[in-house]
């Protein structure tokens, strides 16, 4: 299970996490949905220690992440796959050895069945005998479906995904939807996913969570969005310029400060 009390987060003057508090029970697929820059991605790397709160906890399986030593975030790291809203894929390297770095990384492992963790996640995600292209022969759709492949090659526990339709026409982003309800369904892997897409919302979430000023304003199930008077979250669902009463809210970006690599 994935827990984070009261977390706070500020970057300079900036206040984001003002009191983020939130449940991901195991086998859901928590859905975090909110206006650009609002601090959605801020909120799910602290569940893998690449920011760590200024105030408030976050735990994983029971243990308090913000406190782990770093041997011990590594092999928390090594439950958790982490795929980035642009796949950040290294050119230099063809797909097979991106998809195998993290294997590599966590060591344990002989060639051959690196080589076979690494087919059996490209063919997860349909990209079967692609190990010998690199990045740039490969269209949006295709590198998003890599960086998938890769946080699966790990077996992760949980999976968090970070805008994974970001870019993506309707037709791909279908895909990439269907593959995420698909490492719930056949592989038992909890999910976490950033969006402000609530058509991919709706098709992958078991749950619903809004982050409104710093704090989830609003969860529920899909069925309770659909249902819900809160005027904030219809603005936001509906796609609406004002909210109930005629006024229209700004939203200033969060600009977040890029950390540490992941180890």
């Amino acid at each position: 299970m994935i827990q984070l009390k009261n977390v706070h987060k500020a970057f300079g003057p900036k206040k984001v996490l003002q009191g983020f508090t939130l449940d991901v029970p195991e086998g859901e697929t928590m859905v975090i949905i909110g206006y650009s820059g609002t601090g959605k991605s801020v909120a799910i790397k602290h569940i893998v220690g690449l920011l760590e709160p200024d105030a408030g906890e976050v735990w994983v399986d029971g243990q308090r992440v913000d406190e782990l030593p770093r041997r011990d975030l590594y092999a928390l790291r090594a439950r958790i796959g982490y795929v980035f809203q642009f796949a950040a894929l290294f050119d230099s390297m063809n797909i097979g050895e991106n998809v195998a770095m993290g294997l590599r990384k966590q060591g344990g492992l002989s060639e051959a069945e690196i080589r076979s963790r690494v087919a059996e996640a490209l063919d997860l995600v349909d990209l079967p005998g692609v190990e010998a292209r690199f990045p740039a022969e490969l269209s949006g759709g295709m590198r998003k479906r890599v960086g998938i492949a890769r946080a699966i090659a790990l077996r992760p526990k949980y999976i968090l995904y970070d805008e994974p339709t970001t870019g993506l026409d309707p037709v791909t982003s279908a895909v990439i939807d269907q593959l995420m309800v698909r490492m719930r369904e056949k592989l038992g892997v909890t999910g976490v996913v950033i969006t402000h897409d609530m058509r991919s919302a709706y098709t992958v979430g078991t749950r619903i969570a809004m982050l409104y000023e710093g704090r989830v304003r609003w969860q529920g199930t899909i069925e309770e969005i659909h249902e819900t008077t809160d005027p904030i979250v219809r603005q936001f669902v509906e796609g609406r310029a004002e909210i109930e009463g005629g006024h229209t809210d700004e939203f200033p970006a969060v600009r977040e400060p890029t950390p540490g690599a992941a180890a």
